[in-house]
């Protein structure tokens, strides 16, 4: 189910006519749960995590998950640094689930840093969904993710080729909601805000952010989540992508 507003329902109307669509990497095309998912179960049986007490991988997954998404949400919005990011999540989660700090395992963060960018699994239909978007539009990328991350995501998936620029955070100074990070996206593409239009899973950073900032915006809900009121587009599937743009 689609829910638009006017402009976006006729964007070649001389309304509104998009020419420039940015769009979030992680949760909204390459799909950050899956692929860290595919990680933490090797992990889980490369340290051995059920010997040290922890008897679920499914627990432990759902545990970290969580915390990794409470904390990005503590980063979209400049309350922590990457490194307290990355210091805190595994550290909590193995807290949580009650194992004493002394039998932690050091390196786990690394090695799930090292591994999990190099998965591959995209939301269905994302390649041709960016296939037919490139042919009208020219397509850009903005992420709060790592840039060292990103390369590892964006080269392994070939999504590099639909992108004219790719923005990062770390990059730009600034992250997604703060309008700096949308002003530098903007000069970078040598666009307008009124022919750009931000796509992203994150009602804070991508939806509400683009939209302070005065870009149009869809919200990518691929699970179903209850639309707020004040959010005028969103999609539940990429694919829906080709049927209004």
């Amino acid at each position: 189910m689609i829910t638009q507003k006017p402009e976006i329902e006729n964007p070649r109307s001389d309304i509104k006519k998009y020419k420039h669509i940015f769009f979030d990497l992680d949760h909204t095309i390459w799909d950050f749960d899956k692929n860290a998912e595919e990680t933490l179960h090797e992990l889980y049986g490369i340290y051995k995590l059920k010997e040290l007490g922890l008897h679920s991988a499914d627990v432990f997954i759902e545990t970290y998950t969580r915390n990794n998404h409470r904390l990005w949400a503590e980063y979209h919005l400049g309350n922590i640094t990457k490194e307290a990011l990355r210091n805190a999540r595994f550290k909590q989660t193995f807290l949580d689930l009650g194992m004493h700090p002394d039998i932690i395992p050091a390196g786990f963060e690394d090695d799930y840093v090292r591994l999990c960018p190099t998965k591959t699994n995209l939301f269905p239909h994302a390649h041709e969904t960016l296939q037919y978007l490139q042919s009208k539009y020219t397509m850009h990328l903005i992420s709060n993710g790592f840039r060292e991350s990103q390369d590892i995501k964006i080269n392994g998936t070939n999504l590099g080729g639909y992108f004219q620029n790719v923005i990062i955070s770390e990059i730009a100074g600034a992250n997604k909601p703060d309008k700096a990070i949308f002003q530098y996206a903007i000069d970078l593409a040598k666009a307008s805000v009124a022919e750009s239009l931000m796509i992203g899973d994150s009602l804070e950073a991508d939806v509400y952010g683009a939209l302070a900032f005065g870009m149009d915006a869809i919200y990518f809900n691929p699970t179903g989540l209850d639309k707020p009121d004040d959010v005028p587009a969103q999609i539940n599937h990429l694919k829906e992508l080709m049927s209004i743009l």
